[in-house]
């Protein structure tokens, strides 16, 4: 399409909603192109409310973030401070490149350690026999509260559960791909409440789903 002229080649404005993810689609599973997009891999109608969530925010707000990627362009655009985890190294050797003009962005590298009887496993196919625990504690390591958390990387029920405790009272998290079965079991089983934002998503030619959670007074 942008070969023919039918999209331009600079990316339209968000708010054209249609023709952005038509142009979005020739830069499928590059997260760094994406990037260049000024979006993250939520769908549009997430990116939306979190993107006006921030700005309605009074002061610093500090971003933990479970799987990096064009989300964490985003975000280092757009808040205070963001420490995000990464399993794979050399994805984010080459996201770091992309980061250079950030240094509010803390990108860590944690990857999983191979076990024949993984304590915090991922249901991910090809990650058989490997332990995610040092990945989903890393927040924890980092410490503090956090306005804002993001899961979207692997082991992601074992995440919701672990950063809880980290969410300020007031903060929301993010939770990608939330229409899969084994991630319903897992936001049902949580103390939080859910809203729930389905439909198209840049670079996919599929519809999809993005939730936002509010941890409840149970958690705190």
């Amino acid at each position: 399409m942008v070969a023919t002229g039918l999209v331009g080649s600079q990316p339209p404005e968000r708010d054209a909603r249609l023709r952005h993810w038509m142009h979005s689609l020739w830069r499928v599973h590059d997260s760094l192109a994406i990037a260049e997009l000024d979006v993250p891999w939520w769908t549009y109608r997430a990116i939306d409310v979190v993107d006006a969530w921030i700005a309605g925010r009074r002061g610093a707000v500090r971003v933990f973030e479970y799987g990096s990627g064009s989300s964490t362009v985003w975000l280092a655009r757009r808040t205070s401070e963001v420490h995000s985890v990464e399993h794979h190294a050399e994805f984010a050797q080459q996201l770091r490149a992309a980061l250079v003009d950030h240094p509010n962005v803390d990108l860590r590298t944690v990857e999983p350690v191979t076990s024949p009887e993984p304590a915090v496993p991922s249901s991910k196919e090809g990650y058989r026999g490997l332990d995610f625990a040092d990945y989903v504690d890393s927040i924890e390591t980092v410490g503090g509260k956090f306005d804002l958390v993001v899961i979207d990387g692997r082991a992601r029920e074992a995440c919701l559960a672990r950063a809880l405790p980290f969410v300020a009272e007031d903060g929301v998290l993010v939770f990608d791909n939330s229409r899969r079965h084994r991630y319903r079991r897992a936001i049902a089983a949580a103390a939080v409440t859910e809203r729930r934002f389905a439909g198209l998503t840049p670079t996919l030619p599929y519809p999809e789903q993005t939730s936002l959670l509010s941890p409840t007074a149970t958690t705190r």
